[in-house]
């Protein structure tokens, strides 16, 4: 009698958890149906592990930007401006690795090598580009949150100004070379054996951090679902794990851009979820007048948010440059439209106050496959802009339906 008890609060946890997440799964579905369309088009090359580890890599830098959009968009905001930050903030990296440091560097430290001059060449970049980032969003959160103007109009502005800052940096023409170690970080790969000892850490976090929260959920008398159930979610974020790990590694490993983006990804996770702040701009973007009310500090809240856009694009900005080598004139152009279209495909509305970075994940993930997908059929550029303007509209209209169906 104890085991049907037992067997009827999992089965009733699993179908909780389900409707909770259906928005996800339908994601991940589409997803995978995506893949398996791909799959048949281009005869299986698709799915080779050399191209889904390119496309994991590509999809890298859209997600740097749709982990800090969640939250614009969240707010009921709106960037434009993250593809033009995107590439002058590239354009400033390529400019300090191939001019500045290494005129610079030698004439400070003359007995240094050439390959430690080299690494400290890079620490060096990523710190200006990250404080050029920082400034970018100090100066728009500011304009937008203190000083009233419409985010939409100041980021439109914010495109034209840093587009044009693009050009006046390279002046029309590529910056090149810039170091190894830069390049390495957005094209290098851990070895195989790294990479499996990486996901045995990484299972047993997962299971730590479940069996954790469960004691937590306890100790402060919330309501808890089944063990079973949250093994059975443990053991199948593990898998997932262990399997992309060891499909990469049948190519060169898994990718450190990657590795770079789950840790920025866990992070700002944990900022939207587990922090005051987190809860603030939820709260913000579902019902802004009540949040007033409630003595919540809204312009401080915003300009966060846009100083966080800033950070995130800067380290968008910087593995852009590694994966290109190089500064280009033509670096980030439509990035912002790749990255608001993850963010509402992820499940982020538009109107405010729902999305997840998870989602955000996916739905960048969802957009990469298409532009992969696509170029491996050797489909004309036209039709692939096409194609992307009909996902993006078709998006926002499913968006927008739900939000009718709800209200």
């Amino acid at each position: 009698m104890q085991d049907v008890k037992s067997y009827r609060d999992s089965w009733s946890s699993i179908r909780k958890l389900v409707r909770a997440n259906v928005k996800t799964y339908t994601m991940i579905i589409a997803l995978l149906l995506i893949w398996a369309l791909f799959a048949v088009l281009t005869g299986g090359i698709f799915f080779s592990p050399r191209n889904m580890s390119n496309l994991f890599r590509q999809m890298s830098i859209i997600s740097f930007l749709a982990t800090g959009m969640v939250l614009v968009i969240v707010l009921g905001n709106i960037d434009l401006s993250v593809g033009s930050v995107t590439g002058f903030i590239s354009a400033v990296v390529a400019l300090m690795q191939a001019r500045v440091f290494p005129n610079l560097l030698p004439s400070l430290f003359p007995a240094m090598s050439a390959d430690t001059m080299g690494i400290i060449s890079t620490v060096l970049t990523i710190i200006v580009g990250l404080a050029v980032g920082l400034l970018i969003g100090l100066f728009q959160g500011s304009i937008i949150s203190y000083l009233g103007v419409p985010a939409f109009i100041v980021t439109l502005g914010g495109m034209l100004i840093f587009r044009g800052g693009i050009l006046g940096v390279t002046n029309g023409k590529t910056i090149v070379p810039v170091e190894d170690s830069l390049v390495y970080i957005a094209q290098g790969y851990l070895s195989s054996a790294t990479g499996v000892i990486l996901a045995a850490i990484i299972i047993g976090l997962i299971f730590l951090f479940t069996f954790e929260s469960r004691r937590r959920k306890e100790k402060y008398g919330f309501e808890l679902p089944s063990l079973s159930t949250d093994l059975l979610k443990a053991g199948f974020f593990s898998a997932i794990v262990l399997a992309y790990i060891v499909y990469m590694n049948l190519y060169k490993g898994l990718q450190l851009p990657v590795l770079l983006l789950a840790v920025v990804a866990l992070i700002v996770t944990y900022i939207a979820n587990n922090t005051r702040f987190g809860r603030y701009v939820y709260a913000v973007g579902g019902n802004r007048e009540a949040t007033r009310l409630s003595g919540i500090n809204i312009k401080l809240t915003v300009f966060k948010v846009h100083v966080l856009m800033g950070l995130l694009s800067a380290v968008a900005g910087i593995v852009l440059t590694g994966y290109v080598a190089a500064g280009t004139v033509n670096a980030g152009v439509n990035y912002e439209l790749d990255t608001i279209a993850s963010c509402v495909i992820g499940g982020t509305s538009l109107m405010g106050g729902e999305g997840t970075i998870f989602g955000a994940i996916v739905g960048s993930l969802i957009m990469a496959s298409i532009i992969n997908g696509m170029s491996v059929m050797n489909m004309p550029i036209f039709w692939q802009y096409i194609v992307r303007g009909v996902v993006l509209i078709a998006a926002v209209y499913l968006d927008v339906a739900s939000k009718k169906r709800k209200d």
